[in-house]
């Protein structure tokens, strides 16, 4: 069996405030792509997980990743005797801000749960999915969502002008680290994000961390002023906390266009060209 663990996009990120907690209250537009990780799982004694693809060495090591955490929480929850040995093809660059580990992780309680033959207990895998991380439970649904406080109240929104829209995902291949840009943040509340249709209100809206991030790692700024400059692109943008950024397009032509352009230009830039993604998997949520 296998999961894609589709990579987030945050069309719009808005940092209202600092919890006393430490976490930080967001609204935020989350988008999936069509492409990601992808996790397989064959029978095993025990839980275990192996690595390979382009960014396998840059995966945390066993005991700290998250991958097998979610898979323990599961195992855990429903009592589970039997093991699972799990591979991941790790195709997306690692702190990114397109899910990365969140999403790896989600795609691990996807899977076991039909691996394992478990019920059919969406709010189970969410509830696991929140004690893991902000960005997990929106990762299990893998569809549009208007997410608030730290990321995890979770609103379904209409995603058809999103269907099979033309994305091109481009990192300068530099790892960011989430906790230093929340660091970094300014604290200044600039104002709420839009409700309504979904294209017009993440125009509208702003990644109030792409200031910070600007800070940490430069380059975010070529790569926005790559994507800014394409033809016909409805919105260019740092997804999370960076530093790959997105592009939305009106075509797949011009999504293509600009790729190969961008290639030439910035032959070691991490590109992947794909579309949004707008329905769960009906065979999970």
């Amino acid at each position: 069996m296998q999961e894609i663990a589709f990579a987030k996009i945050n069309l719009a990120l808005h940092v209202r405030l600092r919890a006393p907690d430490g976490y930080h209250h967001i609204e935020t537009l989350f988008a999936f792509a069509e492409e990601g990780d992808r996790l397989s799982v064959a029978e095993g004694e025990e839980l275990s997980l192996e690595g390979e693809g382009e960014f396998a060495a840059s995966l945390p090591p066993t005991e700290a990743n998250i991958v097998l955490a979610a898979a323990q929480a599961l195992r855990q929850r429903y009592s589970i005797v039997r093991g699972a040995a799990l591979r991941l093809d790790k195709r997306l660059p690692v702190a990114a801000g397109i899910g990365g580990g969140s999403a790896d992780a989600a795609a691990a309680l996807r899977l076991l749960q039909r691996w394992w033959e478990l019920p059919h207990e969406p709010e189970a895998l969410l509830e696991i999915g929140r004690s893991l991380g902000a960005d997990v439970a929106a990762c299990i649904i893998s569809a549009p969502l208007r997410g608030e406080g730290r990321g995890d109240d979770l609103a379904a929104i209409d995603g058809t002008a999103l269907a099979r829209a033309p994305l091109l995902l481009v990192n300068p291949r530099i790892a960011v680290s989430t906790a230093a840009v929340f660091a970094a943040w300014d604290g200044v509340d600039r104002g709420p994000l839009a409700a309504g249709d979904v294209i017009a209100a993440a125009q509208a809206g702003r990644n109030d961390l792409e200031p910070a991030a600007l800070a940490i790692a430069p380059q975010i700024g070529d790569v926005l002023a790559a994507l800014s400059a394409a033809k016909n692109v409805r919105l260019a943008r740092m997804s999370g906390s960076g530093a790959t950024c997105f592009g939305l397009f009106a075509t797949e032509a011009d999504r293509d266009a600009a790729s190969a352009a961008i290639a030439v230009r910035h032959p070691g830039w991490w590109q992947c060209a794909t579309r949004l993604r707008a329905t769960p998997q009906s065979r999970s949520l």
